[in-house]
C-alpha cells in the first residue's frame, strides 16, 4: 500500500544556481498514472548523483497525491478539468482536487516568470488504451513551435475541446509546453518514455549536456528513434457521453489507428455509433470513469 511518502507534492529540484529558464514537471495528475512521477524520481536520482551542469531550475510535482496512494483516476472530480479560470477566481477548495489544485499553483507560484529567462512546462501522463507515446499541445503562445522540436506524434488542440486541463491553466498564465502521454497505464514502455522526454526537455530548455552524463540514458535514445516517423494531427471530433448513457467502445482499438467511413466504432445505449469520416481514432475509452467517448483526428 502507498502512502504520502511515496507521492511528496515535491518530488524534486535540481539548479546549479545559474541564471536561466524553469522546467515545471508534473506527474500523476491522474492518480491511476504514476508513470511520470517514477520517471521524475529516477531522473532526480540521477542528476543528484552526477550533478551535471544545467542553466535555471528543473522542479517535478505530484499531481493527485490521493488518488496516486489509493490507485484511483480522482477522489470527487478530474483533476484534470477542474483549472477553469472560474474556480481559480473563486478559490473555493469545496473537492479533494480543487484543494490539490491549488497546493500545486502555491508550488509554482514560489517561481515566479520575474525570476527566470522563460519558463517551460511538461505534463505527464499515460493512456487507458494502447498508444504510441505523444504529444497535446494547445495552439496557444510558442507551444507548438516548442512541441515541434521534440521526436513524437503531436495533436493539437485536446484542450480547446476538453476544457479545465492543467495545460490550459498553464498556457493562459504564460508558460510554455505541452502534454506528454507515455503509453498505456501498465506499459513497461511509458516510463522509458517519460524519462527519455524529461532528458529532451532538460537538454532543450536548460541546456543539459547529455554527453556529460556517467551513462547517455538509454531513454533518450529510444525517443529520438520517433524523430523520422513523426506526424501532427487535428481533432476533427469528438464524442461525449451523457450522464446516464451505457457506452461500451469496439474491442482493439489503439491510439491513431485508422477508421473508415461507416466502420463501428462502439455501442451507445443500445445505438450503433459509426464513424463519418475516413481519419484516425483517438483515445478510445475502455474504463468506466470519463465522458469522452471517443475523438476522430485528421493528419495534417
Amino acid at each position: 500500500m502507498s502512502t504520502t511518502a511515496d507521492y511528496p507534492r515535491i518530488l524534486g529540484r535540481y539548479t546549479n544556481n545559474k541564471p536561466g529558464p524553469l522546467l515545471f514537471i508534473s506527474g500523476g495528475i491522474h492518480g491511476n498514472e504514476p508513470s511520470g512521477v517514477n520517471a521524475l524520481k529516477k531522473v532526480f536520482k540521477i542528476l543528484k548523483t552526477e550533478k551535471p551542469q544545467i542553466t535555471g531550475t528543473l522542479v517535478g510535482v505530484t499531481g493527485n497525491q490521493l488518488a496516486l496512494q489509493k490507485g484511483a483516476r480522482y477522489i470527487d472530480e478530474d483533476l484534470n478539468r477542474t483549472w477553469t479560470e472560474a474556480n481559480i477566481a473563486s478559490g473555493a477548495k469545496d473537492t479533494h482536487e480543487k484543494k490539490e489544485m491549488f497546493e500545486i499553483i502555491g508550488v509554482l507560484e514560489q517561481y515566479p516568470e520575474v525570476d527566470f529567462e522563460k519558463r517551460y512546462f511538461l505534463d505527464c501522463h499515460t493512456t487507458s488504451s494502447a498508444s504510441k507515446p505523444y504529444i497535446s499541445v494547445q495552439e496557444v503562445n510558442d507551444n507548438d513551435s516548442w512541441a515541434h522540436q521534440f521526436p513524437p506524434y503531436i495533436i493539437r488542440g485536446f484542450s480547446d475541446i476538453v476544457y479545465g486541463c492543467i495545460d490550459h491553466y498553464l498556457s493562459r498564465i504564460g508558460v510554455t509546453g505541452f502534454v506528454f502521454e507515455g503509453g498505456q497505464h501498465e506499459s513497461p514502455d511509458a516510463e522509458m518514455h517519460h524519462e527519455g522526454m524529461i532528458w529532451l526537455a532538460l537538454e532543450k530548455a536548460c541546456g543539459l549536456n547529455l554527453n556529460s552524463l556517467q551513462t547517455y540514458p538509454e531513454a533518450v535514445e529510444y525517443m529520438k528513434a520517433m524523430r523520422p516517423d513523426q506526424k501532427t494531427f487535428e481533432i476533427e471530433y469528438r464524442h461525449e457521453i451523457k450522464n446516464g448513457s451505457v457506452f461500451k467502445m469496439q474491442p482493439g482499438y489503439e491510439n491513431f489507428q485508422p477508421i473508415k467511413k461507416g466502420e463501428l466504432l462502439a455501442i451507445e445505449d443500445g445505438n450503433e455509433v459509426r464513424s463519418d469520416w475516413d481519419a484516425y481514432i483517438f483515445m478510445p475509452l475502455y474504463q468506466s470513469q470519463g465522458n469522452d467517448g471517443f475523438f476522430v483526428v485528421k493528419e495534417v
